[in-house]
């Protein structure tokens, strides 16, 4: 490179040597100096020329030998030019293969800009929201799928929960909608047809409930005959504890027959509740006097009422949902053990939690508590009488009232259960006055 650049500057001075030394010799040295400049600069002219119109046309030209320093920018350039096509050619080849396996996807995928604007989809997006290639590239997806749920999905999704709608009656069809961000606004739609499974999420809620109400029928009569059987003086003394028995067997299938019903309502039901205020100090204190009305409860049941604050919702759902909570406290709580109840409101809310002394639960067992029928210890919750879907119903109340359930447990140091519901649920003690 060195070398080059020697020889340039050789070339120069001797241009202006030749100059000087003919203007010299005709007594004008000045313009020969001149003379020999405009004709180094022609020279030099003429190479940028050529290496121009190389540029401009070195898709289908050689590269020009224009020695010196410009034969090594011509080799500099047909090298980045030459590194150049061939990251594009990788480029290239790397999108190829990336549609190629998003097309293979059983999902469908929707890449989203900043705007909630179509920037690409896959094959099975186009097939399952019915979208056009160059036609609808461009367009925003909620003017495509036009649905208040997706819009406001669209405009909070976050990734943590995909979204379940019907997007055609005839025939019906039902789609998982995931929105997850990534990039800087960017989002990612990922689109799958749960129609079947949607199908028979419904058969098994209708046969739940359609079942549960057959089966109520006939348990009432069983139990009707065997409370009065139960009463009759002349029964043998040797049957008295197996109709005990069947009485509290009877009682216990009466309660989960009562649940499954309660359950599916809660399901048959898709909009959240809008409701009265509804006073959840009042019916927490309600509900510590029915565990001390109990022939048998924990020595200590306290009762802190930390907000005048109230809930908007659905009473009868809203106390199902408590009294279940506060009643598996009573159960698992020993007699000489501690029931705490409390009721505060803050920036983020409204919670209620209920804390207990009881046995505690596995950490690996709490993701699963909200499971119908599941037990973390299958016998003593039937010695207890539970049927396995109080904690089912209390978080299908909170998802229709816009809440969660926070379960917090340490093995052999109890629980707490805590209710966590958003502001716009609350209605503040001094907006009502």
């Amino acid at each position: 490179m060195l070398r080059i650049w020697v020889l340039a500057a050789t070339w120069l001075v001797a241009t202006i040597a030749i100059g000087l030394s003919a203007g010299l010799a005709v007594g004008r040295p000045w313009l020969g100096l001149c003379l020999a400049l405009s004709l180094h600069l022609a020279w030099q002219l003429t190479r940028l020329y050529r290496l121009d119109h190389w540029l401009r046309h070195r898709g289908f030209m050689d590269p020009p030998v224009l020695r010196g320093v410009w034969d090594d920018v011509v080799t500099q350039i047909a090298r980045i030019h030459r590194r150049k096509r061939h990251h594009k050619q990788r480029l290239a080849t790397v999108l190829r293969e990336l549609r190629e396996s998003t097309n293979a996807m059983p999902d469908g995928v929707v890449a989203l800009n900043a705007h909630g604007e179509i920037a690409w989809f896959n094959r099975m997006a186009a097939q399952l929201l019915h979208l056009q290639g160059r036609r609808d590239i461009g367009i925003r997806i909620s003017n495509l799928v036009r649905q208040p749920a997706f819009a406001r999905h669209l405009e909070g999704g976050d990734g943590t929960a995909p979204l379940t709608l019907q997007v055609s009656a005839q025939p019906e069809t039902w789609l998982s909608l995931h929105v997850l961000p990534y990039g800087e606004g960017r989002r990612l739609l990922l689109i799958r047809d749960v129609t079947r499974q949607t199908r028979l999420e419904t058969m098994r809620k209708d046969f739940v409930a359609n079942a549960s109400h057959e089966l109520r029928s006939p348990l009432t009569v069983i139990s009707g005959y065997l409370e009065m059987l139960a009463t009759d003086p002349t029964l043998d003394a040797a049957h008295a504890q197996p109709l005990a028995e069947m009485r509290r067997q009877a009682d216990r299938m009466a309660a989960i027959i009562g649940d499954l019903l309660v359950l599916s309502r809660l399901e048959a039901k898709d909009e959240q509740p809008e409701g009265e205020p509804v006073d959840v100090g009042a019916m927490l204190a309600l509900l510590r006097k029915d565990v001390l009305a109990r022939p048998q409860h924990p020595a200590l049941v306290t009762l802190a009422i930390e907000t005048q604050d109230q809930l908007k919702g659905d009473e009868l759902e809203l106390n199902s949902a408590l009294a279940n909570l506060v009643d598996n406290a009573a159960k698992y709580t020993p007699a000489d053990g501690h029931i705490g109840i409390r009721w505060w409101s803050d920036a983020e809310g409204a919670h209620c939690s209920v804390t207990d002394t009881g046995p505690g639960i596995p950490s690996s067992a709490i993701p699963r508590l909200t499971e119908r029928f599941y037990r973390v210890d299958a016998g003593r919750s039937r010695a207890t009488g539970g049927s396995g879907l109080g904690l089912a119903i209390v978080k299908h109340v909170l998802q229709r009232h816009g809440g969660r359930l926070e379960i917090a447990s340490t093995e052999g140091r109890g629980s707490t259960f805590t209710c966590h519901f958003p502001p716009e649920r609350v209605l503040a003690a001094e907006r009502r006055a």
